[in-house]
């Protein structure tokens, strides 16, 4: 049996998988989801909150 890496590996080459690499680089620009993920980070992390 594949492992998980390459099974991630197989399905990124899949058009569906390019797909999805593409929408999600497209949402990594937004500024708006950006400091959504920064806010998510520091929860985690255990910091203060930025506002």
């Amino acid at each position: 049996m594949a492992s998980i890496v390459q099974r991630i590996r197989d399905y990124l080459q899949t058009p569906k998988g390019r797909e999805n690499v593409e929408k999600a680089k497209t949402m990594a620009r937004d500024p708006e989801n950006r400091q959504r993920l920064r806010r998510l980070m520091d929860q985690v992390r255990g910091h203060r909150a930025h506002r």
